[in-house]
């Protein structure tokens, strides 16, 4: 299942060591939670969405209920969290684990449909929400290399732009399943 967190940060000042936070800090402790595979941190280039955008690739609802992620800092920013606003939730099932997004690819999230992304030539993955906000229902993602160039500005309402802020990490328990299902 694909769980995404989603925001914007309130104070530009401390904006930087939030980040460093964020991507040092809480992405390597959620994906030593058992059941969480893939975690990747994207800022949006797009306006009119939050400013950040995280992707994890989890077994299950239970995952997010447990002791063990909540002990591992999920759902709770700590010192950060009066900054954080447009904070949202979402659990999605259609995709079994997030595509890898590369420095030299965007990641491409539309809300209207897979048609936006058809049309430029890219391979739409439908996720649809199962719990937590469930809104946006339903989602496709996208990889787009940064070869091509897209103005933002251009892009039809409810599709929106992201650059990775750091390489998808992945768990030990992520390759040894990847490992198993080729051989």
């Amino acid at each position: 299942m694909i769980y995404t967190v989603e925001c914007s940060f309130a104070n530009p000042a401390i904006e930087s060591a939030w980040n460093d936070f964020y991507t040092l800090e809480k992405l390597p402790a959620l994906i030593s939670v058992s059941g969480f595979y893939t975690s990747q941190r994207f800022k949006a280039l797009s306006a009119a969405c939050p400013a950040y955008l995280a992707i994890h690739s989890i077994d299950n609802l239970t995952i997010l209920q447990g002791d063990e992620y909540r002990h591992k800092g999920g759902g709770n920013f700590a010192r950060w969290q009066e900054y954080i606003t447009d904070w949202r939730r979402n659990l999605y099932d259609g995709l079994n684990r997030a595509p890898a997004i590369n420095e030299d690819e965007h990641l491409v999230v539309s809300e209207i449909g897979p048609e936006p992304l058809i049309k430029m030539s890219l391979t739409p993955y439908h996720i649809y929400a199962v719990a937590l906000e469930r809104s946006p229902e339903h989602r496709w993602l996208a990889k787009r290399t940064h070869s091509t160039d897209l103005d933002v500005e251009l892009l039809p309402k409810g599709v929106f732009l992201y650059t990775p802020m750091a390489v998808q990490l992945t768990s030990n328990r992520g390759a040894i399943l990847q490992a198993s299902q080729q051989s």
